[in-house]
């Protein structure tokens, strides 16, 4: 895709919205989005506080005319530029991303935004339909999708070599809630996450649930249909949602179990994803994300890595050192960004655009639809449909 690069002529023009000095998250999608020379960050809006958003993009080495005290005053300036931003990146709390997200794509640019997209379906809907109507690039930062193993988990799936699925598990596991955090000393992102209406409709589901549905679904290759949840609290006495398990069926007829928490004391972000076929099925452990174990029916278990010598060149080419150098998230997200830059170059230049597996803004309305599915089966007790997107 190299080639693909030098016809255009340059790297793409970045918008940072978020991400400011100290926020780990902006040091992971900046550095990113620039690993590969796809993307170069150019302007920003670093802080909801217009002189902080401008100190702070100065202290991050942005040009000082370019960084802004506003998200609108960006979108306005860069506009007037012969060389403004061609896409934003969104990274901010949570009750700003749709209407984030909706500025930039009515001033015309691609997005890319941190999960979870909105704060319901009906929002991620709207988006959609904006996406789609200005012929827009919407990809949604799910970083553990883009791992190699992920991704060639996906590829084990869909050639049929685990035969039909059966049944998918997945779950994402955290001790930061494990204490009774509302009660101690807050900052502004403790603020903000502890509150719902900032947060979301479902602490724990926006944290992290987001993350492992997605997994669940862009693995096996299949949406879900309906769930039955248990959405509540481990801690007792908590009013925020800090656990969500749920049986699962998926359109095909696979079923599933899904368990997500931030409560769990001694956990560390240990994600983990099993999908089982009528022939055998696959393991991959975020603690160990360059691997996948496969086992099939009556044959020793394989461990795969990434690196090795037969995998698909497609593969192969999300990895960036040899087998047995460590490689994580951050070079997960960079494929993201890498693929988001080859679709926009491609539709530009009037090129074929490659067949690419980043996640989609349709992939974000589908998690939100199942967030209120699950809210919806507590409220019940039993099993409800997750919505579909409208008909186009």
């Amino acid at each position: 895709m190299t080639e693909l690069r030098g016809r255009f002529g340059r790297p793409l023009r970045l918008g940072v919205i978020g991400g400011g000095p100290e926020a780990w998250i902006g040091r992971m999608h900046r550095g990113a989005a620039e690993m590969d020379g796809w993307w170069r960050p150019v302007a920003g809006v670093f802080s909801s506080d217009a002189a902080r958003s401008r100190t702070g993009g100065a202290a991050l080495g942005f040009d000082p005319g370019r960084s802004y005290g506003g998200v609108d005053e960006m979108l306005r300036q860069e506009r007037l530029r012969q060389d403004g931003i061609d896409a934003v990146t969104i990274m901010t709390p949570n009750d700003t991303h749709y209407p984030f997200a909706v500025a930039a794509l009515d001033a015309g640019l691609d997005v890319v935004c941190d999960k979870p997209v909105t704060h319901d379906f009906a929002q991620a809907c709207d988006l959609v339909a904006r996406t789609r109507r200005g012929g827009r690039i919407f990809a949604v930062a799910h970083g553990y999708s883009a791992y190699p193993m992920t991704r060639y988990a996906r590829r084990l799936v869909r050639d049929g070599v685990l035969g039909p699925v059966r049944l998918v598990q997945v779950e994402y596991i955290q001790s930061g809630m494990a204490t009774r955090v509302e009660e101690g000393p807050q900052n502004d992102r403790l603020r903000w996450i502890l509150d719902p209406r900032r947060s979301g409709l479902a602490l724990v589901m926006s944290a992290i649930g987001c993350h492992a549905q997605h997994l669940a679904s862009f693995t096996s290759g299949f949406a879900v249909a309906r769930v039955a949840a248990d959405v509540g609290a481990l801690v007792p006495g908590r009013k925020l949602i800090d656990h969500v398990s749920a049986l699962l069926e998926f359109d095909g007829g696979a079923r599933g179990t899904f368990t997500v928490t931030q409560a769990a004391a001694g956990g560390e972000n240990d994600i983990r994803l099993r999908i089982y076929g009528d022939k055998g099925m696959l393991d991959w452990c975020h603690r160990e994300p360059s691997y996948l174990r496969l086992a099939l029916q009556g044959e020793a278990a394989r461990i795969i890595g990434r690196g090795d010598a037969f995998l698909p060149p497609e593969i192969i080419a999300l990895g960036r050192t040899p087998r047995g150098h460590p490689e994580g998230l951050r070079e997960a997200f960079a494929n993201i960004y890498a693929e988001v830059a080859q679709d926009r170059m491609a539709r530009i230049l009037g090129e074929s655009v490659p067949e690419l597996p980043y996640p989609r803004i349709e992939d974000g309305a589908h998690t939100m639809a199942f967030i209120e599915a699950c809210i919806a089966s507590q409220a019940s007790r039993g099993w409800v449909d997750v919505a579909r997107l409208p008909a186009q």
